[in-house]
C-alpha cells in the first residue's frame, strides 16, 4: 500500500546504474538480483559473495567441543589456580596425591562440560529442525522443493499459510488482490497481534511461479543489522523498453525469519538475508554480561584466601628451615638424606617446599562453590516462573526469567525508574473529550449525530464543518488497520470488525470518532474509506503517511479527497504542534489541553493544511526522493517532514484516559518503605504525569515539589543563569533539611517533609550539555546531590536516549548504587539495558522491552513481590552460601595448618586422601546447596507486608568486612577447637582398654569427623524454613559420611599401596572417650552459635512487643508509621478473601 502512494518514478537504466553503481561501493549497501536473474547484457553491478542459509545457533562442534570448552573452564580464576597445583603435584614430591586436587577439579570441569555440551547439543537439535524444513522455490518457472538451509540470497521462495519464514524476505506478492499479507511476529518480539505487510504496486500481479519468473529486478538494501524494525531499500524493476522503475523499500515490505504467515493463502518473496545475517539470528548475539555485587564480594573473598595461603605457606616454609637450623632436627639418625638431597641447592629446596605448603593448604580455595552457586541460581530461578502470584489471567502469562545470574541482585536495588505509560497505567485507553476550536466536548452524547458541549454558551459551539473536519481527521490521521470476522480482504459496512494497531492511543480516538457519527471502515486499494455522520460512505486516496517517531512526537496523512482537494492532517503532542500553527490560534486549546492534562488524561493536537497541486507536486518529488535514498534516509525523511509539516491551521485536540494499574499506587508505597527512591521516566506532558505520579502516591500532599522545567527558567533571558539559581537554591534548601547523608542513609530515616523533584527533557539537556567556559560546567554534580535527598523524581519529556543517560548517571554516583529499570515499550530498551536489573513488563506496546529485560512480568505490582521476597530471599541465600563456603573450608584447612607445628614442619597430611578429595564433593556440598534453594529465614508473607526488612539487606550487607571477619573468625575459633581438643584428648597414653596407642590417622580421622559433624549441624542450627528435602540432605550427609569410612576402612584395596586407613574408623568408635570427646568438641565448636541464637531470640521478642505497641498508636504524620499499617491492612484484607 505504501508505494501505492508513490507516482510511478522512470529513470533511464544507465542513469540508474550509475547511481546505484556509486552507492554500491559504501560499505552499507547490497544488491540483490531476484531469482538471481541478470537484469541486462550490460549489468555493471560487481558480483557479491553471501552467507548461505545455515543458521547456527550452536557455541561448539564435535571436533572442537573438548579444547574449547576447557579453554573457556580455565579462564576462570579458581579452576586455573587448581590446575596449577595438580600440576605441581605431579611434578613435585608433594605431601598429598595429585588425586586429591586433580579428582575435585575433574569433577568441577566435567559437570561443567556435561551442562554446557548438553545445553549445546539441545541448540544443535535445534538448529537442525530449521536447516532441514523443506521450503519451496521458484526456479525456471517451476516450484522446487529444497531444504531451508540450500537458500540463497535472491531466490524466489513460495511460502504457504501458518507457515515461518525460512529467512528474510521482501514481499513481492500475495494470495491477496492488493498484495498485502498478515504476519504475527511473537517468536521475534512476543506480540501475537497481526500486522500488514505491503508489496510493491509493480508485482501485486504476479501471483503464479510462471508469472514471477518473468521478473527482471534488483533489490537494493542496507546491509544486515540487528534492528527489527528498521529496513532501508528500494526495487529496481526492469521493463523489455530497459527502463527501471524504482520503488522505495520499508520495514513494512521486509518479512523477517521466524515469522508466521497467517489469514493469507500464500505469497512470493525474495530473499534478501538468509542465514547468520537474519535480524533474528542478529538478535540472538546475545547482550552484554551483567555481573552482581555478590560475585564481585566473591571475588575479593578470594582475593583474601589466597592470601592467607600463601602467607601460611611462607610461615611453614620459614619455620621448617628454622626448625632445620639444628643439625639434629635436619639429619637425625633415622631420616639420613640421599646424596641428591644434599647436593640440591638451598633455594631450589625452599620454592619446591614452598609449593609442597601450597598443595597442602590448597583446599582453603574452595573451587566447588562455582558450581554450587551456578546451580543455585539456575534452580533457584525456576521459583520467580513457578509463582503463581505473578500469573496473569488476562494475557494468560507468568513471570518470566531470562538472566539467572542476577537473582540475588533484586534484593540490593537501591533506585527504581520506572516509566509512566502501560507500567503505571493500563495503557487502556478510553476517548474522554475533545477541544474544537476552542469548544470543549465531552464523550457522551445521546445521538449519534452530534457532539455534547461541556463549557460555553450555545453561541459559542464551534461550526458543524469544523467539527466534521475534527471527526474527519481522527478517522484519517492514524495507522489503524480495520480486521473483520469473515475475511481479511477488506470489510462490509454490516461486517463485523475490530481495530488493530500497534498504538492504543490511535484505536481509542478511532473509536471516539466513531461514537461520533464518523467510522472508519479500513484501507481498500490504497483508498482509506470513512462512513459520515448521514451513513455516506467517503473516500479518500492515501498519498503519503509521515509516519510518527520519537524526536518529532507526530505523525501526519496526506491525503486526495473525491473531489481532487489535497488535505494534510497531523496529529501530536501540544508541543509538537503548536510551534507549527498560527499563535492567535493556540490559547483556547492551550487552556483546555493543560485542564485536561491535571486531571491526568493524555492529550493530542490535531491540525490541518489544504496542500495546493502545486505544493503537492513538489512535496511528493521530494519524498519519493528521499524514501530511494539508501543512506541517512531516516535522517532525511525527518528534515523533509520537518518541512512539510508547517504552516498549518489548528483544529482542536483529544483527552485520552490511560487508567492507574491495580495496585500500582501499594507498590510505589511499599517499594518507598522498604527505603527506595523511585523515579518515573516518562515522555508525556509534565501536568499529566505529575497528576499521574499522585495518584499513584509517588508524590503525597504534604511533598514539596522542587521543579526543573523550560516553564520555570524561561523568566530569564539567559536561561543557564536562571537555571544555575534554581540548582542553588534548591541545592541549600536540601542541605538545611539533609546537613550530612549518603545515599544509603536516607533509608534510615525518613524526615517530616518530603520533597520529590520535576525535571523535563530540555532541561536536562541543558544540564548534561552545559558550556564549559562558566559556572555551569558544575551544574551535573548540583543537580545529582539535588536528586539524592529528593524521596521522588519525575522525569517528563524524556526521549529515549535521555532516559538510559539518567540511569547511567545515577549508576555512577559515589557508592555505585544498584539500579533497576522497568517499562513496557520500545522507548524503555536503553534505560531497561542500561540499568543493573532490567524488568519488563509484558504490554500492549509490544514485547520488546520484555525481550531485552532481564526478567519479565505482566503488571507493575509484581515488583513488589519480585523485590522484597524473591529478591530478599535469593540474597540471603547466596550470601550465605558464599560465606559458609569460606567457613567450612577454613575450617578444614586450619587443623592442616597447626598439625604442622607439631610435625616438625614436615609437611605430613593431617587428613587421609579420600577424605581430603569428598570433604567439598560429597559430604557437605548438599546440604549447602538445599538450604541456599528453600531457606525462608522470614515468611514471604512477613517480606511483602514489611517492606522495612528489605533495609536489612541493602548495601550488600551480608558480604561486608563485618559480616566476612565474623564467620572467619569462627571458622578460626572451630579449626582450633578441633585441633586442639583432639591434641589434648590424645595426652592420655591409651585411649584403648587392652593398652593400644592410636596412630596419626586416627588423630587426623577424629579432627575430620569432628569437622564434619559441626559444619553439618552448623548448617542445621542457621535453617529457619524446614522441609523433607533439608532433612534428607543433611541428616543423609552425616550418614553417608558415617557409612563411607566404614567402607573405606573396612576394605582391603588392591589399587591402594598403603592400606593406611584399614580399620581406622571402626577401631576409633570402639572408644567410649573418643565418643566422648567427639560429642563434647562438636557442643563446644557450636557453643558461640548457640548463645548468639539465644540473644538473637530474646531481641527478637523485644522487637515484637515493640512492633505491637507501634501499630496500636495512631500516629500518621510521618511515613515510615503510616505505609507498614496500610500495607498490612491490604495483606491482611487479600489473606482473608
Amino acid at each position: 500500500m505504501k508505494e501505492k502512494e508513490l507516482k510511478q518514478m522512470t529513470i533511464p537504466a544507465q542513469r540508474l546504474m550509475a547511481r546505484c553503481a556509486g552507492e554500491e561501493k559504501r560499505v552499507g549497501t547490497r544488491t540483490v538480483f531476484v531469482g538471481n536473474h541478470p537484469v541486462s547484457e550490460t549489468e555493471a553491478y560487481p558480483a557479491q559473495r553471501f552467507c548461505d542459509n545455515r543458521i547456527v545457533s550452536s557455541k561448539y562442534t564435535l571436533w572442537n567441543f573438548l579444547p574449547k570448552n576447557l579453554f573457556e573452564q580455565f579462564r576462570r580464576i579458581a579452576n586455573f589456580y587448581f590446575l596449577i597445583i595438580f600440576l605441581v603435584q605431579v611434578t613435585v614430591d608433594t605431601p598429598t596425591s595429585p588425586v586429591t586436587s586433580g579428582l575435585p577439579l575433574f569433577f568441577v570441569i566435567t559437570v561443567t562440560a556435561i551442562k554446557q555440551g548438553y545445553e549445546d547439543w539441545l541448540r544443535h537439535r535445534a538448529d537442525n529442525e530449521v536447516n532441514k524444513s523443506t521450503v519451496y522455490i521458484i526456479e525456471n518457472a517451476k516450484r522446487v522443493r529444497k531444504e531451508s538451509e540450500k537458500i540463497k540470497v535472491g531466490d524466489v521462495v513460495e511460502v504457504q499459510a501458518d507457515e515461518t519464514f525460512p529467512c528474510d524476505l521482501i514481499l513481492l506478492s500475495s494470495g491477496t488482490s492488493d498484495g498485502t499479507c498478515y504476519v504475527t511476529t511473537a517468536s521475534l518480539d512476543g506480540e501475537s497481534n497481526c500486522k500488514t505487510h505491503y508489496a510493491v504496486h509493480d508485482t501485486i500481479a504476479l501471483c503464479t511461479a510462471e508469472s514471477i519468473d518473468t521478473l527482471r529486478a534488483t533489490i537494493e538494501c542496507e546491509q544486515p543489522q540487528p534492528d527489527l524494525y528498521k529496513f532501508v531499500g528500494r526495487i529496481n524493476i526492469y521493463s523489455n523498453s530497459l527502463e527501471a522503475v524504482a520503488r522505495s523499500l520499508g520495514p513494512e515490505n521486509l518479512l523477517l525469519k521466524g515469522a508466521t504467515l497467517k489469514n493469507t493463502k500464500k505469497i512470493y518473496g525474495v530473499a534478501v538475508y538468509t542465514g547468520m545475517e537474519t535480524k533474528m539470528a542478529l538478535n540472538y548475539q546475545g547482550k552484554s554480561q551483567k555481573r552482581s555485587a555478590v560475585e564481585k564480594s566473591i571475588n575479593a573473598f578470594l582475593i583474601v584466601y589466597l592470601f592467607i595461603l600463601l602467607t601460611k605457606a611462607a610461615v611453614c616454609t620459614t619455620l621448617k628451615y628454622v626448625w632445620q637450623s639444628n643439625p639434629y632436627n635436619d639429619e637425625p639418625w633415622y631420616n639420613q638424606k640421599t646424596q641428591k638431597e644434599r647436593e640440591t641447592l638451598k633455594v631450589l629446596k625452599m620454592f619446591t617446599d614452598f609449593l609442597s605448603f601450597m598443595v597442602l593448604f590448597n583446599f582453603i580455595i574452595p573451587v566447588s562453590m562455582y558450581v554450587t552457586v551456578e546451580m543455585q541460581k539456575f534452580l533457584g530461578s525456576f521459583f520467580i516462573s513457578w509463582d503463581k502470584d505473578f500469573y496473569d489471567e488476562e494475557i494468560n502469562e507468568g513471570a518470566l526469567v531470562n538472566t539467572s545470574d542476577l537473582n540475588e541482585e533484586l534484593g540490593q536495588v537501591d533506585y527504581v525508574f520506572t516509566d509512566k505509560t502501560g507500567t503505571l497505567t493500563e495503557n487502556s485507553m478510553e476517548f474522554i473529550e475533545c477541544s474544537i476550536d476552542g469548544c470543549k466536548y465531552n464523550g457522551v452524547t445521546e445521538e449519534v449525530d452530534g457532539l455534547s458541549q461541556t463549557d460555553g454558551p450555545l453561541t459559542h459551539f464551534a461550526k458543524a464543518d469544523r467539527e466534521e473536519l475534527f471527526l474527519r481527521a481522527l478517522c484519517l490521521c492514524h495507522t489503524v488497520e480495520m480486521k473483520t470476522n469473515d475475511t481479511v480482504d477488506g470489510a462490509t459496512e454490516s461486517a463485523e470488525f475490530t481495530y488493530v494497531s500497534s498504538s492504543p492511543d490511535e484505536i481509542a480516538l478511532v473509536k471516539g470518532a466513531k461514537k461520533f457519527g464518523f467510522t472508519f471502515l479500513g484501507t481498500r486499494n490504497g483508498h482509506m474509506r470513512v462512513e459520515n455522520q448521514r451513513k455516506e460512505i467517503e473516500e479518500y486516496e492515501l498519498l503519503h503517511t509521515l509516519h510518527f517517531d520519537s524526536v518529532r512526537r507526530r505523525m501526519s496523512v496526506i491525503v486526495k479527497t473525491q473531489i481532487g482537494e489535497i488535505y494534510l492532517f497531523c496529529k501530536g503532542a501540544d508541543s509538537a504542534v503548536f510551534p507549527r500553527v498560527p499563535v492567535d490560534e493556540i490559547e483556547p486549546t492551550k487552556r483546555h489541553v493543560e485542564h485536561s492534562a491535571m486531571d491526568g488524561y493524555r492529550t493530542l493536537c490535531v491540525a490541518f493544511k489544504k496542500i495546493t497541486p502545486d505544493d503537492y507536486e513538489k512535496i511528493n518529488r521530494q519524498l519519493v526522493e528521499v524514501k530511494l535514498a539508501l543512506q541517512d534516509r531516516e535522517e532525511k525523511m525527518e528534515k523533509v517532514f520537518d518541512d512539510i509539516e508547517t504552516n498549518m491551521n489548528l483544529i482542536g485536540a483529544t483527552a485520552v484516559e490511560d487508567k492507574l494499574q491495580d495496585q500500582a499506587a501499594e507498590t510505589i508505597d511499599a517499594l518507598h518503605a522498604a527505603g527506595l527512591k523511585v523515579w518515573v521516566l516518562t515522555g508525556d506532558k509534565m501536568e499529566t504525569a505529575k497528576s499521574t505520579c499522585y495518584a499513584c502516591r509517588l508524590f503525597q500532599t504534604g511533598t514539596e515539589l522542587l521543579e526543573l522545567t523550560t516553564k520555570s527558567i524561561e523568566e530569564c533571558e539567559r536561561k543557564e543563569d536562571r537555571l544555575h539559581e534554581l540548582l542553588i537554591e534548591y541545592r541549600k534548601k536540601l542541605l538545611r533539611e539533609f546537613p550530612k547523608s549518603t545515599i544509603r542513609s536516607h533509608k534510615k530515616a525518613w524526615t517530616d517533609q518530603e520533597y520529590g523533584l520535576i525535571i523535563d527533557g530540555s532541561t536536562l539537556s541543558l544540564i548534561l550539555n552545559s558550556s564549559q567556559d562558566s559556572s555551569s560546567n558544575n551544574y551535573k554534580s548540583i543537580f545529582l546531590q539535588i536528586c539524592m535527598k529528593c524521596t521522588a523524581v519525575l522525569c517528563c519529556r524524556m526521549a529515549p536516549l535521555q532516559k538510559a543517560q539518567i540511569v547511567r548517571m545515577v549508576k555512577n554516583l559515589k557508592g555505585s548504587p544498584i539500579t533497576l529499570s522497568i517499562g513496557d515499550g520500545a522507548n524503555d530498551v536503553s534505560m531497561i539495558l542500561e540499568s543493573h536489573v532490567g524488568i519488563g513488563i509484558k504490554g500492549k506496546e509490544g514485547r520488546q522491552a520484555a525481550r531485552n529485560s532481564d526478567y519479565s512480568v505482566p503488571k507493575f505490582k509484581h515488583l513488589k513481590k519480585l523485590l522484597l521476597a524473591h529478591g530478599h530471599l535469593y540474597y540471603v541465600r547466596i550470601a550465605h552460601l558464599v560465606q559458609y563456603f569460606f567457613y567450612k573450608n577454613l575450617c578444614f584447612i586450619l587443623p592442616q595448618f597447626l598439625y604442622q607445628f607439631f610435625c616438625g614442619f614436615s609437611q605430613q597430611p593431617l587428613y587421609d586422601a579420600a577424605y581430603l578429595t569428598m570433604y567439598n564433593i560429597c559430604f557437605t556440598s548438599l546440604p549447602i546447596l538445599a538450604y541456599s534453594l528453600l531457606e525462608q529465614h522470614i515468611n514471604i508473607d512477613t517480606l511483602t507486608s514489611e517492606p522495612r526488612l528489605y533495609m536489612n539487606i541493602s548495601g550488600n550487607a551480608m558480604l561486608q568486612l563485618g559480616p566476612f571477619l565474623y564467620w572467619t573468625f569462627l571458622a578460626a575459633f572451630e579449626g582450633t577447637v578441633f585441633f586442639f581438643g583432639t591434641y589434648f584428648l590424645f595426652q592420655t597414653s591409651s585411649l584403648e582398654d587392652n593398652g593400644k596407642v592410636y596412630g596419626n590417622w586416627t588423630f587426623g580421622t577424629i579432627v575430620f569427623t569432628v569437622l564434619v559433624f559441626t559444619v553439618t549441624l552448623k548448617l542445621a542450627l542457621d535453617t529457619r524454613f524446614w522441609t523433607w528435602i533439608n532433612h534428607f540432605v543433611i541428616w543423609g550427609s552425616l550418614a553417608f559420611y558415617v557409612f563411607f569410612s566404614f567402607f573405606w576402612g573396612g576394605i582391603i584395596w588392591p589399587f591402594l599401596k598403603q592400606q593406611r586407613m584399614y580399620f581406622v574408623f571402626a577401631q576409633m568408635l570402639s572408644s567410649v572417650s573418643t565418643w566422648l570427646a567427639i560429642v563434647f568438641l562438636i557442643f563446644i565448636s557450636l557453643f558461640p552459635e548457640i548463645l548468639l541464637i539465644v540473644l538473637k531470640n530474646v531481641r527478637r521478642r523485644s522487637a515484637r512487643r515493640n512492633l505491637s505497641c507501634r501499630r496500636a498508636s495512631d500516629s500518621l504524620s510521618a511515613r515510615p508509621s503510616v505505609r507498614p499499617l496500610l500495607l498490612r491492612t491490604f495483606s491482611d484484607e487479600s489473606n482473608m478473601l
